[in-house]
């Protein structure tokens, strides 16, 4: 006859074999879950920031598809295709998204304003001055407006104001851009840098600087999606060039597949549209700051095109990008400094309080 006691110790043994399997297997669980949970954060992380790279890459490599465009188009016809063929992702996306509200019509003249200076005027300059310089030079001073926006918004915003860091750093890319400028040297034809080039790349420079200052002043309260916005924008913006500019001879760049497949798919769809979808997942994921930043990748990518296509940039230019880099990467490093300091001075104000 069995006894009792070694059967329930066998059967108690047995429970608690199996509590203790269920635990580790629910351990397990969590722990694979938690794998899981970080192997996609991970992936996350490295998307956004290829999404960054591309961003910066995309911004870099406009000058040298307009570089190329420039021998067969005008520049109102290269900044009229590059906008349409830009327009058309972000319409059908905007309408995918259903963020075009028949509402966003009282609005209509702060997207014009915002069309015909950070688009249409823009873009007309970017590719004049293109025409005039090596793509290399052009794509530096593209990256200059951060600059000019810093200046504008301590001259025409109350509440914006300079830290050293950031004075210092528009200081030393002013210098930079005159170095080479180099107007002590004229405008001469000869000259292996052009001058009114470096007027054009300047002067849309300025107009995106003042551009950003007007939607801080007029568009920051409307609370609209920026996808919307930017739509709008690039929509009047084709309207304004479309009709201002003379579209005769544009059938030319049609004899050089590399011209053609560079303005449509890479100025256009990729550089245009395609990186104004990236530039919004990133504000999405990082921030406005942060994902402006794509801005400094640009020149980079740029000189590094530059190169590679032979153009050859003199030791006093190469030496005047550096002082660039410099005074854009002082003004970010003040600009994060001012936003550290913002933020310590509202925590400490909440502990004050509490």
């Amino acid at each position: 006859m069995l006894s009792w006691r070694p059967v329930a110790r066998g059967i108690a043994i047995s429970i608690v074999c199996v509590y203790l399997l269920a635990v580790d297997d629910q351990r397990a669980g969590k722990r694979s879950h938690r794998e899981k949970d970080h192997l996609t954060k991970d992936r996350a992380v490295i998307r956004t920031y290829a999404a960054f790279l591309v961003l910066g890459t995309l911004w870099g490599s406009n000058f040298i598809y307009m570089k190329w465009a420039s021998v067969f188009l005008s520049p109102g016809q290269i900044s009229l295709l590059r906008v349409f063929f830009g327009f058309a992702p972000l319409a059908i996306l905007a309408w995918r998204k259903k963020v075009l509200k028949f509402e966003q019509v009282r609005d209509l003249h702060h997207f014009g304003v915002m069309a015909a200076l950070a688009t249409a005027f823009s873009y007309f300059t970017m590719a004049k001055g293109t025409a005039l310089l090596p793509s290399s030079i052009a794509g530096v001073l593209g990256g200059s407006p951060a600059l000019f926006t810093s200046v504008a918004s301590v001259v025409l915003l109350r509440n914006e104001k300079m830290n050293g860091l950031m004075v210092s750093g528009v200081a030393l890319g002013m210098a930079g851009i005159a170095l080479i400028a180099r107007p002590w040297a004229g405008f001469a034809s000869g000259s292996a840098i052009s001058g009114q080039g470096i007027m054009w790349m300047l002067a849309g420079s300025v107009a995106f600087g003042l551009s950003y200052i007007y939607v801080r002043r007029f568009l920051a309260s409307v609370n609209l999606p920026p996808l919307a916005i930017v739509t709008w924008q690039m929509g009047l913006a084709f309207l304004m060039l479309l009709f201002s500019t003379d579209m005769t001879g544009a059938s030319r760049i049609l004899e050089d597949w590399q011209a053609t497949t560079g303005l449509v798919v890479g100025l256009g769809l990729l550089g245009t549209g395609v990186a104004f979808l990236l530039y919004y997942y990133l504000l999405d994921r990082l921030g406005a700051v942060a994902a402006s930043g794509a801005v400094y990748v640009a020149p980079v990518v740029a000189l590094i095109i530059g190169r590679l296509v032979g153009e050859r940039v003199g030791a006093l230019e190469f030496v005047a990008v550096l002082i660039i880099f410099s005074g854009l990467a002082l003004l970010e490093f003040g600009r994060m400094t001012a936003e550290r300091r913002k933020e310590s001075v509202v925590t400490s104000s909440a502990l004050s309080l509490d």
